[in-house]
């Protein structure tokens, strides 16, 4: 068992699929001190595979996920330096906690490590992303669903970027798997409760780069995400936050006043994305 390691997962409708993390945890070759599962689901009773370590903590109300992860934070134990973020929907390959920490102990300005994420169909999920800007933003926002290879695209997805060695340096790495340094993460307060899904985890690379820690990806860390605790039904309003949320992180972005105009368009371009992806 690591005493400096922590793992915090939030729970919202995923009895299922926490099954299966915890399960994946058990089997990992670096042992986490605590695993906490923060349940957002009111009233909702998990029965859970045991595992030492592993509790769970009553939110007393949906969070979201970054205030869900903001609450589990803190309840740990105070050896713990590092904290391994994750969705309820991850499976963690048995040396991908210890991939992590060699690389995140090795890098005294790492603020965040995260791990090469696949999908069930075994296809690379880009977890390793630049930080949105303007140019980025707008051409990923409008083309990514029509000419995937666009530049703009391959940019924000971090394609243009070389790996050297076990890992390379990113804007930002997904919040469903990622490792934080919790120095790092409490110096900056954690992640941003306003984010209550979605662009959470663009909003804590950005502000971890601002601070001057680095925001590392390994590839030779794997999990996979199952997705398993989505739901067709809740695709649509699921579609609608991911685009309020990156609107919240944009605007903020350029907020001047003198970038009102810019504001609205923004607003205007994300919405005829969000209702151009929800058509089916």
């Amino acid at each position: 068992m690591d005493p400096t390691l922590a793992v915090i997962t939030v729970n919202y409708r995923s009895q299922d699929a926490l099954t299966e993390l915890i399960e994946s945890l058990a089997a990992a070759d670096t042992l986490p001190l605590q695993t906490l599962v923060v349940n957002n689901e009111a009233g909702a009773s998990l029965s859970l595979p045991a595992l030492e370590g592993l509790a769970i903590v009553d939110a007393g109300g949906n969070l979201g996920y970054g205030g869900g992860i903001n609450a589990g934070a803190r309840r740990l134990a105070e050896s713990v330096e590092w904290i391994l973020v994750t969705n309820p929907d991850v499976r963690i390959e048995p040396d991908a906690l210890s991939r992590l920490l060699e690389v995140a102990r090795s890098h005294t300005k790492a603020g965040s490590v995260g791990p090469r994420i696949l999908e069930t169909t075994g296809e690379v999920y880009p977890s390793a992303r630049e930080l949105p800007s303007l140019r980025t933003g707008i051409g990923h926002a409008l083309l990514a669903n029509v000419w995937l290879s666009n530049p703009w695209t391959r940019r924000y997805r971090g394609e243009t970027r070389e790996t050297t060695g076990t890992w390379r340096e990113t804007g930002w790495l997904s919040g469903s798997c990622v490792l934080v340094r919790r120095a790092a993460f409490e110096a900056i307060g954690g992640f941003d409760d306003s984010y209550f899904m979605y662009f959470e985890d663009v909003d804590l690379g950005a502000r971890l780069t601002r601070a001057g820690w680095r925001n590392l990806y390994v590839p030779g860390a794997t999990v996979t995400h199952t997705g398993a605790h989505s739901t067709s039904t809740a695709a649509d309003s699921m579609r609608a936050e991911h685009h309020r949320s990156a609107y919240q992180y944009l605007s903020r972005k350029y907020a001047g006043w003198y970038l009102a105009p810019l504001r609205v368009a923004l607003k205007a371009a994300l919405m005829l994305r969000a209702r151009f992806t929800s058509r089916g």
